[in-house]
């Protein structure tokens, strides 16, 4: 019942002596709306505790029409808005009739009405109020996400609009003296206070088959996925993987997809990406796109369609970088394979029997796409037979043509020359997993004859508008840039096979025949692609004339040579070894050839670039690197080219270099220089060279000694005498005497290795004296016998049998190993049993004759004669 006194309070409450507390101990109020009141937009007083107090009674005669009396009585009131202030007793007013809908079904529409007031503006009447009630706010408004559990289909999408209607806030019906609008992100921000994402995520268990609530709370998990907090909190509910795993569901309308696909990207982009993947890396929701792929990939013909499709394609691409993600097992990596390549290598297969891409933006998308899904597949190893087999390097190879004019193609020229640039980008990862296949599709060929027409004068006016064209509209230089790069791959793999067949394809010459031609026409306007080309050029040269494996194999023949020498029967199975490794040999050394002058003058042009230059930030640095690349796997160890680079004056170069003091070119050149001072040459042109100031070479290292020390913090007394490097923290004496040892390590092992020549010559002699001497021979077999009978158990175990391991007639004192057969040699080709090597070459002997130079060594089959090892 309503009196004065509940009038006089509300209006005590209105002037301001109300705290900031939302207590129930004080009476708020909310008013009863006349016919005049409500012309006039303003508040008449209501007792909310007594309302309250009213829903919580029970057991009395006409207490539910009297309770939903009141109720609408409410809803009346706040028509116009819910004030701040009285949001927790409004929402405590819902809670308890969303109580009682279970037992009394009536009460049902009471929740509707104040759900429904929800999505009206919340008014305040201070400045203040909304940091005031912000908890009280965030606490009402997460109640919506927990009235969901309540079994009511219209309930449930009233909660959704309310929610939605907090995204599209609109102004108060009419203006209320006295109040006005809380801000319009006010309702935004306490649903992420209150954390009601979570609770709206796990509505979605509640609804496995209710379509159109189900499309409801997608509806709002979209809006609310707009935000970084919201999609954090539903990422930690496991919205990622629930909402992809009903990605299938029937659903005539198509909005369950899109809306999924919605809430899919903003959880990627705006919550831990790790995270999100994580939870669809599972068979479940990988079997859920790939069929939503598929279907829209077949069937799917609408812009709208088409546009899904690529959504699915790319959050499918995030999801395979994760190399946990079962994509080859689920069947999604063969059909991506398969929907790549389709168009280019014919196939059987129903999928897309009959299928064709149009030209149009969609696409042209989904070509790209399919392109850069292929290149994160790649990279997990499983993938590579299903790539064999999907014949993928045959297909990317035929984009790496020059256009043919007189075919029909789909694509526009701008599109076909995006695809192309495209394909050998995709090419530049896969081919190097696939060597066999990139050589069975003549791929050296094919790159060698494309850059050809790349540097042909052919009239090719090319768009250069897409990520892979930069710096290429109106020239091929974007083209060349791709193609080298992917020969750069080729190249780096140090596979002999491709590298042989590029030489004998004369990619040398090719290569600095392009070098040349591009300094022959300097283009400033695309210096930087210009000086990547050259770089990777360089590059390309470096890797065809490296000759680590020559050193690695001279270096292993020459211990070889040195291990076996001493035994006669050895020696025709080392010059065997090295007849084997000479081709090899040959062959880089013959590259090195063939890079020859030319090769050394483009190396010298670029040292000679202004050093100003290095600053630029185009690229002039990883040019210069890539040049000091090439002269180390190039020019050192070919000594025609290295005397060509003295003669055009390379050392003064190099040492010009050097005294830019640039720490990043420093250790490389001096490795250069030390390589170059092999060649005896060399000295003169160091010695003669002067810099800034008549800086002299030797002033010049020494200045560099001295920036090392200061870098590494050396100290020295007044003499100039280094005094800290022993002068080191918590050493005992023990330590120091270890220091010490430490310091003359080197000399320790100068020593030993003196002792094991010292042994090894002993030893040598000692082999000659047993060969030379009969009674050395005899004295070494019975001090051989002694030592094995010394080595012999004397007392025998019981029923043991004894085998003799003794070899009758055996005149040798060296152990016996695996036998080698080898043919004799004949007396015509060593001078007779006594003819001495040495002497045999200078002069004829009596007997026998010189040796003599031979083809080959023919292996018999059948042995002459048999040599213990």
């Amino acid at each position: 019942m309503w009196t004065e006194e509940a009038g006089a309070t509300a209006e005590a409450q209105e002037s301001g002596i109300r705290n900031k507390s939302s207590s129930f101990s004080q009476i708020p109020v909310v008013g009863v709306v006349t016919e005049d009141d409500e012309a006039q937009g303003v508040f008449k007083p209501m007792d909310l505790n007594r309302v309250i107090k009213l829903l919580e009674e029970t057991d009395k005669d006409g207490l539910e029409e009297k309770q939903l009396k009141f109720v609408k009585k409410l809803v009346r009131c706040y028509q116009n808005g819910l004030p701040l202030r009285d949001l927790a007793q409004i929402f405590k007013i819902l809670n308890l009739c969303a109580g009682k809908i279970k037992n009394q079904p009536h009460f049902i529409e009471s929740a509707y009405d104040i759900i429904k007031l929800c999505g009206l503006p919340f008014l305040k009447k201070k400045v203040s109020d909304e940091i005031t009630y912000a908890e009280d706010t965030a606490n009402s408004i997460a109640l919506l996400g927990d009235l969901m559990k309540i079994p009511s289909s219209e309930l449930r999408i009233q909660i959704c609009k309310c929610i939605v209607d907090f995204y599209h806030a609109e102004p108060p019906k009419k203006h209320i003296p006295g109040y006005q609008q809380a801000s319009s992100s006010y309702k935004i921000q306490m649903a992420e206070v209150g954390g009601l994402a979570k609770t709206m995520v796990q509505s979605m268990t509640l609804l496995e088959n209710q379509l159109v609530e189900k499309l409801w709370v997608l509806k709002v998990l979209q809006h609310l996925s707009t935000s970084e907090v919201n999609c954090t909190i539903m990422m930690k509910a496991q919205a990622a993987s629930g909402i992809c795993t009903h990605l299938n569901d029937p659903d005539p309308s198509g909005q369950l997809l899109f809306r999924s696909s919605e809430i899919l990207w903003n959880l990627l982009e705006k919550s831990s990406k790790e995270e999100v993947i994580q939870q669809l890396s599972n068979l479940e929701c990988l079997l859920a796109l790939k069929e939503v792929f598929k279907n829209l990939f077949m069937r799917g013909f609408s812009h709208y369609d088409r546009q899904l499709r690529n959504d699915i394609l790319v959050i499918t691409t995030i999801i395979a970088q994760n190399p946990e993600a079962p994509m080859i097992e689920c069947g999604f990596t063969k059909d991506l394979i398969l929907f790549a390549t389709f168009n280019e290598v014919k196939s059987q297969n129903l999928l897309v029997k009959g299928l064709k891409l149009s030209n149009s933006y969609e696409d042209f998308e989904l070509k790209k796409l399919l392109f850069n899904v292929i290149v994160i597949l790649c990279k997990d190893l499983p993938t590579v037979q299903l790539l064999i087999d999907g014949k993928v390097i045959l297909a990317l190879f035929t984009y790496v043509k020059k256009p043919e004019k007189q075919k029909i193609i789909d694509w526009s020229a701008a599109q076909y020359e995006e695809l192309q640039l495209h394909a050998i980008a995709t090419l530049s990862s896969v081919a190097p997993l696939l060597i066999e296949e990139y050589m069975s599709c003549q791929g050296n060929a094919r790159v060698l004859a494309f850059l050809e027409w790349c540097e042909s004068e052919d009239p090719f006016f090319s768009h250069g508008n897409s990520f892979h064209g930069t710096g290429g509209r109106g020239n091929k230089f974007a083209q060349m840039r791709y193609s080298l790069r992917l020969l750069r791959a080729m190249v780096y793999l140090e596979d002999e096979t491709v590298n042989k067949d590029l030489c004998e394809k004369g990619t040398i010459q090719q290569m600095i025949g392009i070098f040349k031609n591009i300094i022959s026409k300097p283009n400033e306007k695309e210096e930087a692609i210009v000086l990547e080309i050259q770089s990777d050029i360089l590059l390309i040269l470096s890797g065809l004339c490296e000759n680590h494996i020559q050193r690695k194999l001279q270096a292993l023949i020459q211990l070889l040579i040195v291990f076996y020498h001493p035994v006669p029967g050895l020696l025709w199975k080392n010059n065997h070894n090295l007849a084997y490794w000479e081709p090899e040999l040959n062959s880089k050394a013959m590259r090195k050839e063939i890079f020859g002058t030319e090769g050394v003058d483009i190396v010298l042009h670029v040292m000679k670039t202004d050093p100003r230059k290095l600053q630029s930030g185009l690229g002039y640095n990883v040019l210069l690197f890539s040049t000091l690349d090439s002269i180390w796997c190039c020019i050192l160890g070919c000594y025609p080219s290295e005397d060509y680079f003295l003669e055009k004056e390379g050392i003064f170069l190099l040492l010009d270099l050097l005294a830019l003091n640039q720490k990043k070119f420093c250790n490389l050149i001096l490795g250069i220089m030390v390589e170059f001072c092999d060649n005896p040459k060399t000295a003169a042109h160091v010695n003669a060279w002067q810099g800034k100031k008549d800086q002299t070479a030797a002033s010049l290292l020494i200045k560099l000694w001295r920036k090392e020390e200061k870098e590494l913090g050396v100290k020295r007394d007044k003499n100039r005498k280094i005094i800290d490097f022993e002068n080191l923290p918590g050493l005992s004496a023990e330590d120091f005497v270890t220091l010490c040892i430490i310091h003359r390590y080197l000399d320790f092992k100068i020593q030993a290795t003196h002792k094991q020549r010292e042994l090894a010559n002993k030893s040598w002699e000692n082999f000659l004296a047993r060969t030379s001497n009969a009674k050395t021979l005899k004295k070494a077999k019975r001090l051989q016998e002694k030592a094995i009978e010394a080595s012999r158990h004397h007392k025998r175990p019981q029923n043991a049998i004894f085998h003799q391991t003794d070899i009758k007639g055996l005149n040798t004192t060296v152990p016996s190993g695996g036998v080698v057969t080898v043919e004799s040699t004949p007396a015509r080709l060593v001078g007779g049993p006594l003819a001495d090597t040495d002497i045999a070459l200078k002069k004829l002997p009596i007997r026998g004759g010189a040796l003599q130079r031979v083809k080959a060594v023919k292996i018999v089959d059948t042995p002459k004669k048999s040599i213990p090892t």
